[in-house]
């Protein structure tokens, strides 16, 4: 999963943002309206977790921003204000849900996975084809009750994968989701291609099929 966390708070961001990453979550951050309408626009991001009072501009601005580019991006509001016209703006300019501070990190972190399963997995607990399981909030996958040994990325390409299925996914969006965009290109290439090829060998040998299909200067797809 890959998450941008805008807010404004220092002490905030970095407990947020520790605990995401302790959950193997891709999480970057912003902490000015200015800042998180440049990342929206050069990356995508399966959640945005938002405080809707920064120092140069309003949350419930950039919301309206967000769901006029990425239909598909899930929202989550931050707010120290129990204000319910804040909630109503939110919510019908698309919003999922909101959460007023001081709250538990644990909380949140229901909240963002519930919001998670809603939009990338079709509001499903388990992805099953061909004999295998993929449950993608504990990051188990077998083959017939089996668990497949992947490593941790694998297993996040292949998330990935099953959520884009049937379509063709560059070689960029697949590093900037598992890496985010501190990486480097070239380096990032030659790892995904590593990743990929593991995959690949593993997904054969347990079931037979070659899911993985190259898509030459371009990217993959992934069908089943």
């Amino acid at each position: 999963m890959k998450i941008l966390l805008v807010e404004d708070e220092p002490v905030l961001l970095d407990e947020i943002a520790t605990y995401f990453k302790s959950h193997h979550f891709t999480c970057e951050h912003a902490t000015t309206f200015k800042h998180a309408e440049q990342k929206l626009t050069d990356y995508l991001y399966d959640i945005v977790v938002l405080d809707i009072t920064l120092p140069d501009g309003n949350g419930i601005e950039l919301i309206e921003k967000i769901k006029q580019k990425h239909l598909e991006t899930g929202i989550l509001m931050l707010s120290a204000k129990h204000s319910l016209q804040d909630k109503l703006n939110g919510f019908n300019l698309g919003a999922d849900d909101y959460l007023t501070k001081p709250f538990y990190l644990e909380e949140l972190n229901a909240r963002v996975n519930a919001i998670y399963r809603r939009k990338a997995l079709k509001g499903a607990e388990k992805i099953t084809f061909d004999g295998i399981t993929i449950e993608p909030l504990s990051k188990s996958i077998t083959f017939q009750n089996q668990e497949i040994g992947l490593t941790r990325k694998e297993c996040e390409l292949l998330i990935y994968f099953v959520i884009n299925k049937d379509r063709v996914v560059s070689r960029t969006s697949i590093v900037e989701h598992l890496w985010g965009d501190h990486f480097d290109q070239n380096d990032s290439f030659d790892t995904i291609y590593v990743h990929m090829m593991n995959l690949r060998k593993k997904l054969l040998k347990t079931s037979g099929k070659d899911y993985i299909k190259t898509v030459y200067g371009i990217g993959y797809k992934f069908t089943f």
